[in-house]
């Protein structure tokens, strides 16, 4: 239960944020009656809130956002606030209050009794204040406080590959041990993090150890004495496979390296004792059995085993308001190099003076009031002169690298000069900074559950570069964005008004930024307009973050929905809502007309691909863009400015939340449910449904550029690709695909993972354990079991896989679903699937056991194919279409052939089985987002927006008045950070003539010239070889290559006999495998039918080579225009996608393009994008 105390900004958005948390209930009290300036932040009040009490006004607003939490008001008296926080049924609940909130300040004994009784009473105390653009807040968790979980990071799921029963030898070096001592020693998959003493809970065990199941129990490192001149190094590749031996063997290896070294040390008669080293094998750890259970239990381990690290609690003690206002000595700041050098001490004594101003004069600093400013600065000074007499104490004092000096500040006039503006501005807020602090706060109020580091204590944030000088409402003054302009001026509010803006997403971060643009009056302006987009529909799991939805609004378009609300909010607002999403495929619709019109574009997406996607756009037309990012208590913001910054593109993008799981693992050795997910997603379903389709298309549409596309791959890949485009034609053999077509190869794939691969690998890993005399299943390697099949009455799994499997076929090849499951499951028992007989793998006995190995093929195997699909002739195949995976369509069969793959393969290899819910948040790579991150960084992204209209983008030392976030409120103050923007990157090319450029840059050519033009005045011009020139983003597709040059000089030359010559033969037998064949059969084969087969196939080869050369010739010497649209245009047989090339193509006067060049001494070397400008409408 918590009561939050105002209802302006900070309040309301605190509220918002704890009932869409989930809590018991939320408290609100502000009697004081709503003005028009009020709702410039508080989003619940309208025009005829105005005159009433702003609690009032916003309850039944603040109800609808969740039924489940009780929401109401506090009616009481200001003075007996202290004493309501001691009722014990609030609402109700039959409990007290949790924590208390102070949105708005409030005289000193009343914030100093209320803080006291939430101390007394074991109730969390907050204090989140916005004063123009400062802002602080406070947390007090009271004289002792118990943490359950200090990061929110998950804990660690270890399984065990081995457990001995040991002997402690000299050597053994675990702590509390000696010599002689028995321990249990675990061998572990992976290595730990974990801390001698930390708790862990066991899982899996089976036999006589299944008793240990849920138990939890101490561990200790487990470590060994090495001699230091040994120079054992734990990441070599030898040692490392060196301590998957088991435990007595590890310790055989170190015993004899110990005795080695130490017998040489001694017979070399060398002065000084015998250097040795401790070593920590982080692949093992010693369980400790406090339960008086005898250690010789554990020699009854045969296999299985988790172990889950368990994290522990902690206690602290947090001091009261009072001590805290006046002893933190250098209060924390958001901006790291503020605190560093003490910018928090003059918020700190600006509090004080704020709270002593109200003493003397019973009211607060009024607005833009200068006879208020004057006197309270002097009010400040004062109390810091007063401070300073106190050891410990804050005041204005120098401060370097966060530590206070005791020597007096020596820039008195401007913290004089901050003081009087903080006055200025005491009594206005800013609507993201409403938002930053309404969601951090209501984070730390949750951490009162235990979960989460709370803050230590204070946090302060000012960004000053915001004010404007003139101090000035205008004709804003007494209406609803009166307090914005009295922070930013009347100038701003008319620019702001005028935006054209386009926000790409609305979902939890797109509502939280629609709200805020409605509040600031942005794009309020006739001709203005702010566009947002979005192709999804609200889901009812979108309710517990997306504010702007209730339960009527699902099934409904996200964009449509929210744009409605905040319209209702701010009717002047010029909104135009989309269902389209931003990417390749929607370049006809958002178009060059469209982005040159907009002042900025705004992320709000939860997806790299499309955020890359924006950002290239963003770099082609020059506009600012505003990122984002939530992952649970994480959040991240960056500013990106033209010629100003890096670009999102310029990072490295990386998932910390993914761990590599080695290859053998998931093809061979699962041990974990993850590890069934990820071959789910990775194996079945990314090759089956999206891998293939696409190659087989590929193939079909355009065998030549499939050919040149395949030679780049790897041969795993190329084997892959040939085999199931194979597959594919097999399929389309007997008749046209239908459904019985789609569950006969959902029935192959059946059979193929779960029975045959099984029974495989069964079989070679016994016959492996045969050969060597070892037991092979051991540890973390478990025996398989094959599924089951009964044609006549199918398993209820088998069903389920093959409905989910068929149907996704059925969408790849265009025919019609099959969802009625009595007549699917009729459809199956009627085709009589049978499965394949089972022979053994004949062969050498192999399985992949390293982390690295890969998947090994025959050259000759690829070669064949190719040859064999190079003769065939494509006519009469089927279209087809990948299955790109989307998580949010449960229509799709996606998440429902993952479960069932994922529970198959579980189940063959005893794993326990996933929930449909977990599978979808990890295959779907989901985190779920929370409202108070959201909220939070939203906040602040706000912030940087105004800046961006302000202009300040375009002034002297830009990037030191911008701010980029990196924020994990999970932590505390240890992950609070907000840092200036990171300058262009500039990107070394390698040619003197261009030798660094940015991502904002682009080489301008103008005018059509031919291919070879081309080339030509880009070599010239930067004194570089062109190797390749293609579309930009599209290296699949080719312009123009180097090496197509060198096939002018190719030959194939047939003569009259019969005799063929190749010059040069590699390359050409490389390009035409059926030719070497051809070729070496001829010498061999008299005259013939069968000779003038092969002397066909020479002749194909021999005028294939003279397409590809008069194709060339024609591309090379004709309009780089025509160049263009010979490579990039959609065949004929794709007639919607060639009309959207074309539509996308005429909207242009350009081509944009991307080269790879080589500079004078033969080193790769990089040009930025190409712009070619021309007329395309003639192309």
């Amino acid at each position: 239960n918590v009561l939050i105390l105002g209802c302006r900004g900070v309040g309301v958005e605190t509220a918002k944020n704890l009932i869409l948390s989930n809590v018991g209930s939320v408290t609100v009290w502000d009697p004081t009656p709503a003005r028009s300036e009020d709702r410039g932040a508080n989003f619940y009040l309208a025009e005829q809130s105005v005159g009433n009490p702003r609690d009032a006004e916003c309850l039944a607003q603040l109800k609808t956002l969740n039924p489940y939490c009780k929401v109401d008001i506090l009616r009481a008296k200001e003075a007996s606030l202290p004493a309501c926080l001691g009722e014990d049924n609030v609402l109700s609940t039959g409990r007290g209050y949790s924590a208390v909130v102070v949105t708005e300040i409030l005289p000193r004994a009343t914030l100093t009794a209320l803080n006291g009784q939430a101390r007394k009473n074991g109730i969390g105390f907050m204090l989140a204040l916005n004063m123009g653009v400062t802002t602080s807040m406070f947390s007090d968790f009271g004289p002792s406080h118990t943490i359950t979980d200090e990061d929110g990071e998950p804990t660690q799921m270890l399984a065990m590959a081995n457990v001995e029963v040991i002997t402690a030898t000299g050597i053994v070096k675990v702590s509390g041990c000696k010599e002689g001592d028995k321990l249990v020693v675990l061998t572990l998959a992976s290595e730990h993090n974990l801390q001698d003493g930390d708790m862990v809970s066991l899982d899996d065990m089976r036999g006589s150890l299944a008793s240990y199941n849920g138990k939890q129990l101490k561990v200790k490192r487990y470590g060994v004495l090495s001699p230091t001149d040994a120079k054992v190094d734990l990441k070599d590749v030898a040692v490392k496979e060196m301590l998957k031996n088991s435990t007595a063997e590890v310790m055989d290896n170190f015993t004899k390296q110990y005795e080695h070294y130490k017998k040489e040390f001694e017979s070399s008669g060398a002065a000084g004792n015998f250097k040795q080293r401790e070593i920590t094998l982080f692949n093992r750890l010693c369980l400790i059995l406090e339960d008086g259970t005898s250690v010789d239990t554990w020699t009854d381990y045969s296999s299985g085993g988790l172990v889950n690290s368990v994290k522990p609690t902690l206690t602290k003690e947090y001091k009261s308001l009072e001590e805290t206002l006046v002893y933190t000595p250098n209060p924390q700041m958001m901006d790291q190099e503020a605190w560093h050098v003490g910018e928090g001490c003059w918020i700190h004594i600006a509090l004080h003076a704020a709270l002593r101003f109200h003493e003397t004069k019973d009211r607060w600093p009024r607005l833009l009031d200068k006879a208020d400013a004057k006197e309270f600065a002097d009010l400040a000074l004062a109390a810091s002169e007063e401070q300073r007499k106190l050891e410990g104490a804050c005041w204005l004092q120098k401060v370097e690298w966060g530590f206070p000096s005791g020597e007096p500040t020596e820039n008195l006039a401007s913290l004089s000069a901050r003081l009087e503006r903080f006055s200025l501005l005491f009594a206005s807020e800013l609507t993201g900074l409403c938002a930053f602090l309404g969601g951090a706060v209501a984070q730390e109020v949750i951490k009162k559950t235990g979960k989460f580091l709370p803050m230590e204590q204070w946090l302060h944030h000012d960004d000053a570069c915001l004010v404007c000088e003139g101090k000035d409402m205008g004709r804003y003054a007494g209406t609803r964005y009166g307090y914005q302009a009295a922070v930013l001026g009347p100038d701003f509010m008319e620019a702001i008004a005028k935006q054209h803006i386009f926000l790409v997403g609305c979902g939890a971060l797109g509502c939280e930024y629609l709200k805020g643009l409605a509040l600031m009056g942005a794009c309020i302006s006739p001709d203005s307009k702010l566009v947002v987009t979005d192709m999804d529909r609200i889901e009812v799991s979108n309710l517990s973050r997306q504010f702007l939805f209730r339960q009527a609004d699902v099934g409904s378009p996200k964009s449509v929905t929210a744009a409605g609300v905040v319209k209702r909010w701010n009717p002047s607002l010029q909104i135009e809502a989309l269902e389209k999403g931003v990417g390749t495929t929607s370049e006809d619709f958002f178009n060059d007309a469209f982005w040159s019109s907009k002042d900025l574009c705004w992320n709000a997406l939860d997806n790299v691909v499309a955020r890359k996607y924006t950002d290239r756009c963003c770099l082609w037309y020059g506009l600012p863009l505003l990122e984002s990012g939530t992952l649970g208590t994480k959040c991240n913001s960056d500013v990106f400015m033209p010629n100003l910054t890096k670009s999102y593109n310029d990072g490295v993008e990386s998932d910390a939340n993914e761990t590599q799981i080695a290859m053998c693992t998931l093809r061979s050795f699962p041990y974990l449910p993850l590890h069934c997910i990820e071959f789910a997603k990775q194996s079945y379903f990314s090759d089956y449904m999206e891998f293939a389709p696409q190659q087989y298309e590929s193939f079909r549409n355009d065998p030549a550029g499939f050919f040149e596309q395949l030679s780049a791959m790897s041969e795993a890949e190329q084997f892959k690709a040939l085999t199931m485009i194979k597959s594919f034609i097999e399929y389309q053999k007997m008749a046209k695909v239908d459904f019985n077509t789609c569950i006969k190869i959902a029935f192959d794939h059946y059979c193929k993972d779960f029975i045959t691969s099984i029974l495989d690998l069964v079989h070679t890993c016994d016959q492996i354990q045969k050969s060597t005399g070892k037991d092979f299943w051991t540890g973390t390697k478990r025996r398989p079991v094959k599924a089951n099949w009964d044609p006549k009455t199918p398993p209820a799994e088998a069903l389920e896989y093959l409905y989910a499997t068929a149907n996704c076929y059925a969408f790849i090849f265009k025919v019609p679903y099959l969802r009625k499951r009595k007549e699917f499951e009729k459809c199956v028992i009627a085709l009589n699937l049978k499965m394949p007989e089972w022979s053994p793998p004949s062969g050498e006995a192999k399985v992949d056991t390293e982390e690295d190995a890969g998947e090994k093929v025959d050259a000759a195997a690829i070669e064949a194919m190719q040859a064999e699909l190079y003769a065939f002739d494509r006519k009469g195949l089927q279209p087809c279409q990948a299955h790109d995976f989307e998580k949010d369509d449960d229509t799709n069969f996606h998440i429902d052939f993952l479960t069932v793959g994922t529970n198959l393969r579980a189940a063959n290899y005893d794993i326990k089985p996933s929930e449909r819910a977990h599978v979808k948040v990890t295959a779907g790579r989901i985190i779920p987002a929370l409202a108070t991150t959201t909220a939070m960084i939203c906040g602040l992204v706000d912030m940087e927006f105004m800046k961006l209209v302000k202009g300040l983008h375009k002034t002297e030392d830009a990037l030191d008045k911008f701010y980029n976030a990196n924020i994990n409120l999970a932590t505390g103050l240890q992950a609070m950070n907000m840092f200036r923007p990171e300058p262009a990157l500039k990107k070394q090319t390698k040619l003197t003539v261009l030798p660094e450029y940015t991502s904002w840059e682009k080489v301008v050519v103008e005018g059509e010239m031919s291919l070879k033009q081309l080339i030509e005045h880009l070599e010239r011009k930067h004194d570089a070889k062109v190797h390749r020139l293609f579309p930009a983003g599209d290296d699949k597709l080719c312009l123009y290559d180097h090496t197509q040059k060198d096939k002018l000089e190719w030959s194939i030359d047939i003569g009259e006999c019969g005799k063929v010559v190749v010059e040069p033969e590699g390359p050409v037998y490389s390009a035409w495998p059926q030719l070497r064949m051809a070729v070496q059969m001829l010498g061999k084969v008299p005259e013939g039918p069968a000779r003038n087969n092969f002397i066909n196939q020479a002749r194909a080869a021999a005028k294939s080579l003279q397409a590809v050369k008069d194709s060339f010739s024609m591309r090379f010497n004709g309009p780089v225009s025509s160049a263009y649209v010979g490579v990039a245009r959609p065949p004929d047989s794709d007639v919607e996608k060639r009309q959207y090339f074309d539509a996308v193509l005429r909207s242009r006067q350009y081509i944009a393009l991307q080269a790879h060049v080589v500079n004078s001494k033969g080193e790769d070397a990089e040009l930025p994008l190409i712009r070619y400008n021309c007329d395309t409408k003639t192309c």
